[in-house]
This record gives C-alpha cells, sequence and structure tokens, in this order.
C-alpha cells in the first residue's frame, strides 16, 4: 500500500497507517500540533472546500434551514459541536446582515473537547469570526465550552440563554467520531434546551452500528469514493497531496481511533435520536432546489443532489458523500 496510485489504495494506505497506531509497540504521538502544522491544515481544507462541493453543499443546506427558521427573530445563539475554522457561521452571518429588518444579535456556544481541539485553532477561530462580525457591523459573542463537561452529568450547565432567544443547534455525527459513545449524553442535553430546530451532517462513514471490522470497511469505502471525487477534478497533485496528508489522514485516525475506544456497537444515529425525542424536519423546496443549483454549478460532471427520507444526500457517481438533515424536539 502507498499514498500514491488509485483512490481505493490511498485510501487503503491512510486506514493501515491509523491501524497501526492502535499497535502497542506504537509510539508516535499524532496529537503534536505545531503552528506551522496548523498553516498546513488551514490551507488543505481552505483547497478542500474550493475544489470539492461537499464543504459548500453541507454549510449552504444546513444554513438555508437555520435562516427559515430565524424569520423574524432580533436574537440568535447557535449551540455548536462542530465550531471548525467558522467558515459555515460567517456565511450565515452575511445573509442574516442582508435580510429585511437588520440583522439579529448572535452568540455561538461551541462545545470542543480539550483532548481532540487545538487551542490555537479554537483562537484563531475566534479571532477570525469577532473580526468578520466588527467588519460587518452585527452584534456578536462567541463562547467556547468543554465537551467533557457534559459526560460529569453535571447538568444544567452555565450556558448563558438570554430571554426571547431562538436556539437553534449544530450536531454533525462526525464531529463525535473520536468519543462515540458521548451522542446519548448530548442528544439528551439538547432535548433539554428546546431548540427551534437541530441540524445534522452524516459522512456516511459513521457506522457504530455494526461491528469494528465493518465499520472500517465501510469507511474505507466510503474515503475510496470521496478520494475518486477529488482525483476526478484533476487539480495540482501537490495540493491534493497535502488535503489527504493534512485533512482527510487526521479525519480517518480519529474514525479508527474513537471507534477502538468504544467497542461495544450503538443503535444507527438516527434511531438514537428518534429515541431521544427528535422527529425529522423536511427542507423547503427552495432549500432543495438552491443546493441543486449549487451542485450544477461545480465543473466536474458526476456531483448530483439526491432526496432519501427527509434527508438531502450529496453524491458521487450513485455513491454518499455527505448527507444533511433537520429535526425538531
Amino acid at each position: 500500500l502507498s499514498p500514491v496510485g488509485k483512490p481505493f489504495i490511498r485510501a487503503a494506505f491512510y486506514f493501515k497507517e491509523a491501524l497501526q497506531l492502535l499497535l502497542p509497540l506504537n509510539t508516535s504521538n499524532t496529537s503534536v500540533m505545531s503552528n506551522y502544522n496548523m498553516i498546513f491544515k488551514i490551507g488543505a481544507y481552505k483547497s478542500f472546500s474550493e475544489i470539492s462541493p461537499i464543504v459548500q453543499f453541507a454549510n449552504f443546506t444546513c444554513n438555508q434551514a437555520l435562516l427559515e427558521v430565524f424569520e423574524g427573530c432580533n436574537r440568535v445563539h447557535i449551540i455548536d459541536f462542530d465550531v471548525g475554522y467558522g467558515g459555515q457561521w460567517a456565511s450565515l452571518m452575511q445573509e442574516l446582515v442582508l435580510r429585511n429588518g437588520g440583522a439579529p444579535s448572535m452568540k455561538i456556544t461551541a462545545f470542543a473537547s480539550p483532548s481532540s481541539h487545538d487551542d490555537i485553532e479554537l483562537g484563531f477561530t475566534i479571532e477570525n469570526l469577532k473580526h468578520y462580525a466588527s467588519e460587518i457591523n452585527m452584534d456578536f459573542d462567541i463562547e467556547i465550552m468543554s465537551l467533557e463537561a457534559l459526560n460529569s452529568g453535571s447538568w444544567p450547565l452555565p450556558l448563558h440563554l438570554g430571554e426571547n432567544e431562538a436556539i437553534a443547534v449544530n450536531l454533525p455525527i462526525g464531529s463525535f467520531s473520536n468519543y462515540p459513545s458521548i451522542l446519548p449524553l448530548v442528544l439528551r442535553f439538547v432535548k433539554q434546551l428546546s431548540p427551534k430546530i437541530v441540524v445534522s451532517l452524516d459522512r456516511g462513514c459513521d457506522r457504530t452500528d455494526v461491528p469494528f471490522p465493518h465499520h472500517i470497511i465501510h469507511a474505507l469505502q466510503s474515503y475510496s469514493g470521496l478520494l475518486e471525487s477529488l482525483d476526478a477534478v484533476n487539480m495540482n497533485l501537490d495540493a491534493l497531496e497535502k488535503i489527504e496528508r493534512f485533512f482527510l489522514q487526521p479525519s480517518i485516525e480519529k474514525i479508527v481511533l474513537g471507534r477502538h475506544r468504544s467497542l461495544e456497537r450503538r443503535p444507527p444515529w438516527r434511531s438514537l435520536f428518534i429515541q431521544s425525542g427528535f422527529s425529522p424536519l423536511t427542507f423547503s423546496n427552495f432549500t432543495e432546489s438552491q443546493a441543486e443549483c449549487l451542485i450544477q454549478r461545480t465543473l466536474i460532471r458526476g456531483f448530483h443532489v439526491e432526496k432519501r427520507q427527509s434527508s438531502l444526500v450529496l453524491c458521487w457517481q450513485r455513491r454518499e458523500l455527505i448527507a444533511a438533515s433537520a429535526w425538531r424536539c
């Protein structure tokens, strides 16, 4: 196996590398992160979001659902379990500022795990969002809370929820790949907040409902399809190598190491949502048609949007890349 070659071989190489981290003889520390490394990570993420429609599709679909429920609200509070570099929220701010009646005030409470999030990265995201908000003249605040606090069950947490705030939750399934066992706790916590809407993303490789070996094979097939879609773009090889090394390979490590820490099988995530008292919402016709327009603007043929149950799914050659869904409590 090699990081050079056909998509399946490259995907298998990254999974082999991740599995080797589980061996007792392995002493490498994957969590060490330098400023230098972070520059590469941000660059890889930026390149990925420019050449692949995945990030745009995910952000647009979820944000459109949020905009529709925020109609007429003066105070917006987003509880976020995957703040990343904050690109989704910069786009949402931009849309909110343009709407009739002016922009509402916006607050983000982002939950992050000290074991998997880097302080430098979080600091970068916070500064970027604050700077952007001041540029567009928007009343904005962001607070970071420890995900581990949820694990202690010490509720209610000191969440500063204001009166007349419209609460929405961003809950991508992939953000729990490092610690799949915490998802039921998080769902119970979210239910207590009574949000107007919960938006979620499923990458198709988050399968804790099957045994460990099947989960790994399923994730391998999923990443193989993703690499195929990147190869079709026919991009600069150096840029592709950086995307794989600094963005995709760490994601694969998270899946493998996280599942190995929590080997027991769990119900499919959709079943967990429904058992926790959530019911699926259907995306509006406008959201559907705009998502399709977004994909049609992609220069590469082979991407398309499908509607499955209440989810909107971005596919590459019939293979699912990412699915967006919305829920109410």
